[in-house]
């Protein structure tokens, strides 16, 4: 077989002209695309069904199979992330080996093995087929889902669940999806605390009863094997899969909105604003417009000269870069283009997206940015052609699309004799740019009012649900109302004044380290001490005292800077809410927000230097139960116990960017007016 170079299809793009005769200030114009001869995959199916495609290359001794189950997509409703665990839970261990054993079988041939809902792939020496077939035909046949595996699977998704919920870009993923598709829909919808908690042993043996069968399965051999060969090989080893019926589903096709919408999650910390503009849009793989949309693309988002990403990085300097995509799917496609930036110019990001848009759809491309985009479309195309995996991947959306046998022979073809009328006529097709859900993550008390412009603005959660409706704030209350209702909550300011000094010891676990965090806090000097220890060393440490602050990192000291130092202090008292007068810090009420479910008063503490924390007071009980600083992240605060005459926070936890998961800490040890020498602070 021979081996397409991308030189040669370069060679083949590009006409040839003299050095003499080139215009060097006009982009080089194309030749004709010829029909390329893409080295083709043989194929042959088994008595179960299963269709195999092989793609010898001998130029390594390596070889890799790759099997694809074809099944709809799947709505899980009260059980959404049980296909999450599916593949991790068939690599947990079989009827004759354990997960160890499995493990370490493939590491000691230094091969790949791994396992979706929907995939199982492997990879190993050609000397070392036999062994990887044997352990990959085993977890297809023998997997055993053992409980405990479960477990831990369950465990490690809901901390991931807890991190996603304060990632911005999770978050807008999520809204996004959930206004695109609805909730009732299997890209709508989403994983939950309780729908994790439903998924049992059960569920996850009921699903690869029903969908691990060969007569919906794609199996791609590329490497060092030829058909004859991947012949016996697959008939050994897949052979005695047993074909069945699998259930079929459809789905209502999510429609554009009736009108341009806005989605918006208030996260307070945030300094940036994530932005998604999207809609649903009908486009398919092998679709008269699919082409057509990757060119478009190309132009409008797809990399660092297009459209988006000159106007708002290059031009205007708002984010660090701008895309878009226009997604074929079998079941509903999406175009999206989407952005990070900073929340002051939030409004005005948005007005530029639209102004793209409507330029794309209503001015069209130019002759320039076509031949600019199918030069470097051309040269991605002819580069994928190196990888003989691009080979199986061609032959199998060939089968799996119904696409003509010569559709990626054609393709350049296809593209080069695509005009600007073409593109311009999909940009018309594709998008509506009066119907967009713009989707926006960020800072809800700067940007809400401003979004107003661009249509209804109605609030979400963090998951993608609606936001609850929160009462309005009485009249007669303030921000000085809501501390004085904290700090009789917490047991009046007689008792609370009276302590003066503190220690803590805090204990939390982190990717299996135990973590340890104290804290010294001498209200009278306006002196802070924090250790973060693992493993019993320390880590990191910080000092505030004499109005200067000290960081040390692994032994190395870093001053902080004036304005650090000003925004430190608002974390550095015990009961800070006693000194936010005496300090001069400004406070606003902001409102009555939703924090996991409870009503809290949001207070904005600002210094005179304009540092900013967010605290959150219960409506309900008065105490804080929630604070978000831009530099630390956010901490919750619960289980408050009384101790000296004064309800004390005895766990939180932290989210910060600093830390993959969400800390759970609990204070472990506490002494109230302690006595404090210099060394408390050194």
């Amino acid at each position: 077989m021979k081996k397409i170079t991308l030189a040669f299809v370069l060679s083949l793009l590009v006409s040839v002209v003299s050095f003499a005769q080139v215009d060097r200030s006009q982009f080089p114009k194309a030749g004709p695309a010829p029909v390329i001869k893409i080295g083709e995959a043989e194929t042959f199916t088994l008595d179960n069904g299963l269709k195999v495609f092989v793609v010898e290359n001998d130029k390594l001794p390596r070889v890799s199979f790759t099997l694809v189950l074809e099944r709809d997509p799947l709505f899980e409703g009260d059980k959404a992330g049980l296909t999450g665990f599916v593949g991790q839970m068939m690599m947990a261990g079989t009827t004759s080996r354990t997960k160890d054993q499995i493990d370490q079988e493939v590491d000691f041939i230094g091969a790949d093995l791994g396992v979706s809902a929907t995939s199982i792939s492997a990879s190993s020496l050609k000397k070392h087929q036999g062994k990887i077939l044997d352990l990959m035909s085993d977890v297809l046949y023998n997997p055993v889902f053992p409980a405990d595996e479960l477990d831990k699977l369950k465990k490690q998704s809901l901390t991931g669940l807890a991190t996603s919920k304060d990632e911005p870009g999770a978050i807008s993923s999520r809204l996004s999806s959930a206004m695109v598709y609805g909730k009732e829909h299997p890209y709508g919808e989403v994983t939950t605390e309780t729908s994790l908690g439903n998924v049992n042993v059960e569920d996850v043996k009921t699903y690869y009863n029903t969908f691990f069968k060969p007569n919906i399965a794609y199996l791609a051999i590329v490497g060092d094997m030829s058909k004859s060969e991947a012949e016996e090989v697959v008939k050994k080893y897949f052979g005695k899969w047993k074909a069945g019926d699998v259930p079929k589903f459809t789905y209502n096709a999510p429609v554009a909105a009736s009108k341009t919408v806005v989605g918006l999650v208030d996260r307070s910390s945030s300094v940036q604003t994530v932005i998604d503009i999207a809609q649903p849009i009908e486009l398919t793989l092998g679709d008269a417009d699919y082409i057509s949309s990757r060119v478009l693309n190309q132009i409008f988002g797809g990399g660092s000269s297009s459209r988006l990403f000159t106007n708002l990085r290059e031009d205007k300097g708002y984010t660090y870069g701008a895309y878009s995509s226009l997604a074929a799917d079998k079941l509903i496609g999406q175009f999206s283009a989407n952005a990070s930036v900073r929340t002051d110019v939030t409004d005005s990001a948005v007005v530029e997206f639209i102004y793209e848009i409507n330029r794309l759809v209503e001015e069209g491309v130019t002759q320039e940015e076509l031949d600019k985009a199918k030069a470097s479309l051309a040269g991605s195309f002819g580069r994928s052609l190196e990888s003989p995996a691009t080979i199986a991947n061609f032959a199998l959306n060939i089968e799996r699309y119904d696409l003509p046998a010569d559709y990626y022979e054609t393709y350049l073809q296809k593209m080069n004799a695509l005009t600007v009328a073409d593109i311009n006529k999909t940009a018309d097709n594709l998008i509506d740019p009066s119907k967009l859900y713009i989707t926006v993550v960020g800072n809800g008390t700067e940007i809400k009012d401003k979004l107003a412009q661009f249509g209804e603005v109605i609030m979400y959660d963090n998951m993608g649900f609606p936001a609850k409706e929160m009462a309005a704030v009485d009249a007669n209350m303030t921000s000085d109302k809501v501390l004085e209702n904290y700090i009789t909550a917490i047991g009046g300011k007689s008792a609370a004044s009276a302590i003066k000094a503190a220690k803590f010891t805090m204990a939390a676990e982190i990717m299996g380290q135990q973590l340890t965090i104290e804290q010294v806090f001498d209200n009278t000097n306006m002196r802070y001490m924090q250790n973060t220890l693992v493993g019993g060393n320390v880590m990191q440490s910080s000092v505030i005292k004499d109005g200067k602050g000290v960081v040390k990192v692994q032994g190395q000291s870093i001053d902080m800077t004036d304005e650090q130092i000003d925004a430190a202090k608002l974390e550095t008292f015990f009961l800070p809410e006693l000194y936010y007068g005496s300090m001069g810090y400004t406070l606003t009420l902001d409102g009555i927000k939703d924090v996991e479910g409870t009503p809290a008063y949001k207070i904005i503490v600002a210094t005179p230097l304009g540092s900013l924390v967010n605290n959150y007071y219960s409506v309900d009980s008065g105490l804080k139960i929630k604070n978000e600083n831009p530099v630390s992240g956010d901490t919750f605060y619960s289980d408050y116990q009384e101790k000296n005459g004064v309800m004390v926070p005895m766990a939180m936890t932290i989210k910060s960017a600093m830390i993959p998961v969400p800390l759970e800490a609990k204070v472990v040890n506490i002494e109230l007016n302690p006595e404090l020498t210099e060394s408390d602070f050194n």
